[in-house]
């Protein structure tokens, strides 16, 4: 099962954080992120959080450490918070198919 660093955080703007994010300045895909997922709050759309998917703890940890050097050296964000998690189990339900 992957790994995730999750991050959640609010950002001043949202637009000026996305273009951030889209800068990759630690290069995700070169430090082992599989996937990637950006959610908002729906009641407060500048609380941003994001999943970082990791084949490895390993990555995860290095990713992790990495992301809160960046933090001390960056004022993009506020108040971050970020941790490596496991997933343990997962499903995917399909929409209007029946399960037996």
């Amino acid at each position: 099962m992957p790994y995730i660093v999750r991050i959640e955080h609010p950002v001043p703007s949202y637009e000026g954080w996305k273009q951030a994010f889209d800068a990759d300045p630690i290069d995700r895909e070169q430090s082992g992120v599989t996937r990637y997922r950006i959610v908002r709050d729906t009641v407060d759309p500048s609380y941003v959080q994001i999943d970082l998917e990791f084949e490895g703890r390993e990555e995860a940890e290095a990713f992790h450490v990495r992301l809160q050097e960046l933090w001390e050296r960056v004022s993009v964000v506020h108040d971050p918070a970020a941790r490596v998690v496991e997933v343990v189990e997962s499903h995917t339900y399909r929409p209007g198919r029946a399960e037996d």
